[in-house]
């Protein structure tokens, strides 16, 4: 299931704490968003059809949870990211970082960390 970037606004605010109103979500994102209510909850719409959110009638509203959680969204744009940019190679991605001076000495830092950790665990 592919989470559209204004979807993924929307998912924060759920990620952040839910259950949510539509209402809710539009005072929290609307102003910086430049949204209104009827664009929320469209993309509302869109997430229940994608089965990322689910809806519970609270009254005369709904209140919405997450079904797909942060992880699993950053797992899927990370994979898709890898898979379309970089042949699905992490080393690629890397270089291009470090070839574009992005990555900090702290970046650098944690790369050797992780890495020797990985390499532990293999042997």
């Amino acid at each position: 299931m592919a989470i559209s970037e204004a979807e993924a606004v929307v998912m924060e605010v759920l990620w952040r704490g839910a259950p949510r109103t539509a209402e809710e979500i539009l005072a929290e994102v609307g102003p910086a968003q430049q949204w209104q209510e009827g664009t929320v909850k469209s993309l509302l719409n869109r997430l229940l059809r994608k089965k990322a959110v689910h809806a519970e009638r609270d009254g005369r509203r709904y209140l919405y949870t997450p079904l797909l959680s942060r992880g699993q969204y950053v797992q899927q744009e990370s994979k898709g990211l890898l898979d379309r940019l970089f042949g699905g190679r992490v080393a690629p991605l890397v270089a291009h970082f470090s070839e574009q001076r992005k990555l900090s000495k702290k970046d650098i830092a944690e790369l050797r960390q992780l890495l020797r950790e990985l390499d532990d665990e293999r042997h």
